[in-house]
């Protein structure tokens, strides 16, 4: 549980430095465009799988 503990600590320091200094807004950007891409990745995965006839899930 220390180490656990120890990770998030470690956490919250970086994602505090990155608030500090203005960097959230460009993470959070980021963030959002690499969501929007392994979404579509996921579903051109669901479709290329369902054309070549194997199980989606």
């Amino acid at each position: 549980m220390l180490s656990w503990a120890l990770v998030f600590f470690i956490l919250a320091i970086v994602a505090g430095y990155f608030g500090f200094f203005g960097l959230a807004g460009m993470a959070a950007g980021i963030a959002k465009i690499l969501f929007l891409l392994f979404l579509a990745l996921l579903v051109i995965s669901f479709v290329v799988r369902a054309i070549r006839g194997q199980s989606v899930t």
